[in-house]
């Protein structure tokens, strides 16, 4: 459906969605004449109607082209041009999210020349005809939509091919290798987002996961693997943003809540009067309290930036949450290693997996080297300590959780009981932090490639699709919630291109072949369905999650880490 170019461009002669997210607006395009739109921070802004793009198509970027017009976003304010179209009506959102509550007035609709102005109560959409473009801007204030509207016509596409251009970032490649690199680039630089002012508000998940918007330890941490050299700016800037939401004791939420007046006003009304809501959402700018990974990711990024950059200055303001961390997981361990309480807290959300979790024991060594690595300077008492906690966790990983058959499970109820024992992609955590023996590692790659590569497990049954995340299916149905009780959905056998870059890197990490398939594999499923970006996860019986994925640039990140190897083609 969709045929990648040489140019690094994908082509269709179909009309298919294209997702946009700038630094404020966002929205998913339908070339058949709709536009949903959104403002980071504010909320849904309403669906404007369209005179149809005839096709054939080509895809970039925040933008489509067409022989008589296209799309293009700006990237300096929140504005769009469509070109080649005639204005068929806009319908404002009557809340600002779905799970909006709270009474607004109605929006207010006037009109001035070739001028449309639509007053929300949380923000301000501007629509004006110029000949056959027609230009859509928006703010959280009049002001900050003008400024969008001020830009001319040929400004806004400027700026939009010269992105487009920038996430062009491996030009040498192949056709499919170098569209997945230029659009997974897109995902991680699209996800940061920016307030009205201008500021730094956060690293969005994706396009689905903007209200309220909110920001995560987890997805946040893969999605900055590719910012660390694009823009290590925005990870200093993130290290600030997630510390805001880190406890005294070390406890941190899944996310935390960045979002405007008016979409905050209404979530705080959700989260205090709906039952349970304040026992999820425990403080008002925390998304999901205590999750059980999310310090660890704190104290991995805060180590990734020091490598990349030098720069030590967060880790001297952060240190106390640092040590908080480090004792919080003492505190949780058995006989060495970190007990997880049986509650869906990890990136794993619909299994309520506990005791000893393959995933999260990953994490924490990574964890524990970090501190020892930032406290060489900072605390060399406390990097004494973990670099000494560190030596008992791998040997209590060695000794407690590897199976007589090999390998090591997804999680344990303890030493003696087996919880879940089949293979997962989350697990290689422990190969990423060097956890386990490197023949242990070996083995446990071998596995994957025979039973997570969709290519190799016939058993599996919808053929050559991409990576499983685990396999077999779950066997114990009371573990789990929602999407994932289903075999192959969600977290019990969907492909996440974000474990799909994390197991190509272990195998380019160790001068393995092989490494190709899940690099790019997940990628040609999507050109084939006509899914046009980075997707979160899929499987062929359940179709897709959100689009424009910030995390699913994991494979892209990995492909630019790994260059020079990477262009010289896959021996497997």
């Amino acid at each position: 459906m969709l045929t990648p170019r040489a140019d690094g461009r994908v082509e269709s002669t179909v009309p298919v969605l294209l997702p946009i997210m700038g630094p404020r607006l966002q929205g998913e395009l339908h070339p058949d004449g709709r536009l949903e739109l959104a403002l980071w921070g504010a909320g849904d802004l309403g669906r404007l109607r369209f005179s149809a793009l005839a096709g054939p198509y080509v895809h970039a970027p925040n933008l489509v082209t067409t022989p008589t017009g296209g799309a293009y976003a700006a990237q300096s304010d929140p504005v769009l041009v469509l070109k080649g179209v005639a204005y068929r009506g806009f319908t404002p959102a009557r809340k600002c999210a779905s799970w909006d509550r709270t009474a607004h007035p109605k929006s207010k609709v006037t009109r001035k020349g070739e001028r449309r102005r639509i007053d929300l109560p949380w923000a301000v959409v501007l629509l004006e005809t110029r000949g056959p473009d027609l230009v859509i801007s928006a703010g959280a204030h009049v002001d900050e939509a003008e400024r969008g509207l001020g830009l001319t016509v040929e400004t806004i596409l400027t700026e939009a091919e010269h992105y487009a251009a920038h996430c062009d970032q491996l030009p040498e490649a192949d056709p499919v290798l170098r569209s997945m690199v230029m659009q997974g680039t897109h995902a991680a630089l699209s996800a940061v987002r920016r307030d009205e002012r201008g500021r730094f508000d956060g690293l969005a998940a994706g396009l689905a996961y903007s209200a309220p918007a909110r920001t995560y330890f987890r997805d946040g941490y893969w999605t900055l693997q590719l910012l660390l050299t694009a823009a290590p700016a925005v990870v200093h800037a993130q290290i600030d943003l997630l510390a805001a939401g880190i406890q005294p004791d070390g406890e941190a939420p899944s996310g935390v809540i960045v979002s405007g007046p008016e979409m905050a006003q209404a979530w705080e009304a959700l989260r205090t009067t709906v039952f349970g809501f304040d026992w999820i959402h425990r403080r008002r700018a925390d998304w999901w309290s205590d999750h059980f990974d999310s310090p660890l990711f704190f104290v991995l990024t805060l180590g990734d930036y020091v490598r990349a950059t030098g720069d030590t200055e967060p880790v001297d303001r952060n240190w106390p949450f640092v040590r908080a961390i480090y004792e919080r997981y003492l505190g949780l361990s058995v006989n060495g290693l970190p007990v997880k309480p049986r509650h869906d807290r990890d990136w794993a959300d619909n299994v309520y997996r506990s005791g000893l979790v393959s995933y999260d024991i990953g994490l924490w060594v990574g964890a524990l080297d970090a501190i020892v690595a930032l406290g060489a300077a900072q605390d060399p008492a406390l990097a004494a300590e973990a670099r000494a906690t560190a030596v008992e966790t791998r040997a209590a990983v060695a000794a407690q959780m590897k199976r007589p058959h090999g390998g090591y499970p997804d999680y344990l109820d303890g030493p003696a009981g087996v919880a879940e024992d089949h293979l997962t992609l989350d697990s290689l955590t422990l190969l990423r932090h060097d956890a386990v023996p490197e023949t242990d590692a070996l083995e446990v790659l071998e596995r994957v490639r025979r039973d997570l590569e969709s290519r190799h497990n016939a058993a599996q049954g919808f053929g050559d699709w991409g990576m499983l995340c685990a396999y077999p299916p779950f066997s114990r149905r009371g573990d789990l919630r929602s999407k994932t009780v289903f075999p192959f959905r969600y977290h019990n056998g969907s492909d996440w291109p974000w474990l799909d870059g994390l197991y190509a890197g272990e195998r380019l990490r160790r001068g393995l072949p092989g490494w190709r398939y899940p690099m790019v594999r997940w990628w040609e499923f999507c050109l084939s369905q006509g899914w046009m970006g980075a997707v979160e996860y899929f499987s062929p019986p359940w179709g897709r999650g959100s689009l424009l994925q910030g995390w699913s640039s994991l494979p892209a990140a990995v492909a630019l880490a790994h260059k020079d190897v990477v262009l010289k083609g896959d021996l497997d």
